[in-house]
């Protein structure tokens, strides 16, 4: 079937499907297994941290795969520059950047003139309507089922799309609680024209850098073992319930700040979890769609049986 739609336009690939930005696991093996299945694979920039990583691992994807890709970058970081990673992007003349989890004027500028797709991830319709005017060539809207950092709402996927869909022209990519070809084809419906999934991607064997223990976690866990934590100091995102989130909440709930806060909320604590798989020493992002994850397939596979998934529900629609 014809799954031509703008995101696949735009972004020149085979079906409507990003991967998330996924910080300190989106690398060269994972973007390169989604690029190569016809989605759109992306690196994490921040996670690289300096310029010449970042360069690194562009030529490393490129190794892997002559597919389009985005570079993804989470600029809501305490205390990170992205200038220079931003610079690299660019000379690198990466097909696609992606911006998530601030303001993305200051990038928008930088890109002015360049030749480069641009995406902007936003939780709320006002965000979306001024990624547009910014000069985004199209939205990735997340509800409040997704994993890692959401919108400050508590407005879900099913009524945040068609809200977003009807408030801008440009293409609208669904994300939030979306791991199958059923969360695709509602997409769809819901006017998106792609598709945007972090924590399932995580559960996929290309996705090398996350520790065995988180993938079993992903599909142990459901729906009801994640917690939103942040919420207090601003910046809502959803993880795996475990001790290391009750002591964040602990400490939420006794009015603590960042300071507080932040050897509980680091990098560090979070690559415990993820890269050494310490599940009591740290935290992992993921979205209630882990309720839905059962296996740890290759990306080949998954997006394969995505496809035919959605495509039976096409059939049986007409």
């Amino acid at each position: 079937m014809d799954w031509k739609s703008r995101v696949t336009d735009i972004l020149n690939i085979q079906y409507p499907i990003v991967q998330g930005g996924l910080a300190y696991l989106a690398y060269s093996e994972l973007a390169a297994a989604v690029s190569n299945a016809g989605g759109l694979g992306q690196i994490t920039a921040m996670s690289l941290g300096a310029p010449d990583a970042l360069k690194a691992e562009i030529k490393k994807l490129r190794e892997k795969t002559s597919k389009p890709f985005g570079v993804n970058f989470a600029i809501g970081q305490h205390g990170r520059g992205y200038e220079e990673l931003v610079e690299v992007a660019i000379e690198e003349k990466v097909p696609v950047i992606s911006m998530t989890g601030g303001n993305p004027a200051p990038i928008f500028d930088m890109l002015k003139g360049v030749d480069v797709m641009k995406l902007v991830l936003v939780a709320a319709k006002r965000q979306a309507i001024k990624a547009e005017e910014l000069g985004a060539d199209a939205v990735m809207v997340v509800g409040q089922e997704g994993g890692g950092h959401l919108g400050r709402s508590d407005v879900g996927t099913m009524v945040l799309i068609p809200q977003v869909v009807d408030a801008v022209s440009i293409p609208v990519i669904a994300s939030g609680g979306i791991g199958d070809g059923r969360g695709l084809m509602a997409a769809l419906s819901l006017g998106a024209e792609g598709i945007e999934m972090g924590t399932r991607f995580i559960a996929t064997k290309e996705c090398v850098h996350a520790h065995q223990v988180y993938k079993q976690a992903l599909v142990e866990c459901d729906e009801n073992d994640t917690v939103v934590i942040k919420k207090s100091i601003g910046a809502p995102a959803r993880a795996i319930a475990n001790k290391w989130t009750d002591q964040i909440l602990e400490i939420e709930k006794d009015s603590g700040g960042y300071e507080d806060l932040k050897n509980y909320i680091s990098g560090v604590a979070n690559k415990r979890y993820i890269y050494d798989g310490k599940i009591d020493e740290g935290f992992a992002w993921a979205g209630q769609v882990i309720g839905l994850i059962s296996d740890v397939p290759s990306v080949n596979d998954l997006i394969a049986k995505m496809i035919i998934e959605a495509e039976a529900i096409r059939r049986e629609w007409k």
